[in-house]
């Protein structure tokens, strides 16, 4: 039986894994190890990058998993695209920016507010939607779950959230 100190518990996203899968593997396994076994668990396309989460471009192929998983695992993502092109328009402004297809929504939104110069309080009462329809993704969601290659682009609005506050006036 293998020790549970040597394993490291891995989630992951991708472009062809719908929701958040979950595994668990050896601690001292390279990035290209745990690529090769994503690619066989899922057949992807050989060519897919693995990242990690929030970050814009791939670890060091023979970095072992121990050296980047912190207390509750690893969050990795895999995808063919290595930039999202992700346009976000605010009050008829827009701005653009390419992330890579760990990214979160929730990073987006960070970006997107500092961008349109909003305050921390306003930026909290603001969401991303994805563009044309009434679909807002949740803040841990990865671009590239979102997007598939080769339509490596997202369009988002920031949108005011809709919060229910109390009590509506007829209860008064």
């Amino acid at each position: 039986m293998e020790n549970a100190s040597n394993l490291v518990r891995v989630f992951v996203q991708g472009e062809v894994i719908s929701g958040v899968e979950h595994l668990e593997v050896q601690a001292d396994q390279s990035f290209t190890e745990l690529k090769t076994l994503l690619i066989a668990r899922y057949s992807l396309d050989a060519a897919v990058l693995l990242l990690l989460e929030d970050h814009d471009d791939a670890p060091d192929d023979q970095a072992k998993l121990r050296k980047h998983a912190g207390h509750g695992g690893i969050k990795v993502h895999v995808h063919r695209c290595h930039r999202v092109r992700v346009t976000v328009t605010f009050n008829a402004k827009h701005v653009e920016h390419p992330f890579g297809p760990s990214s979160t929504v929730a990073r987006v939104k960070r970006w997107a507010a500092e961008k349109f110069d909003m305050s921390p309080e306003d930026a909290t009462e603001h969401v991303l939607q994805l563009a044309g329809t009434h679909t807002r993704p949740s803040p841990n969601v990865h671009l590239g779950a979102l997007t598939r290659c080769p339509d490596c682009h997202l369009k988002f609005d920031l949108v005011p959230d809709e919060r229910v506050n109390g009590a509506s006036e007829g209860n008064r």
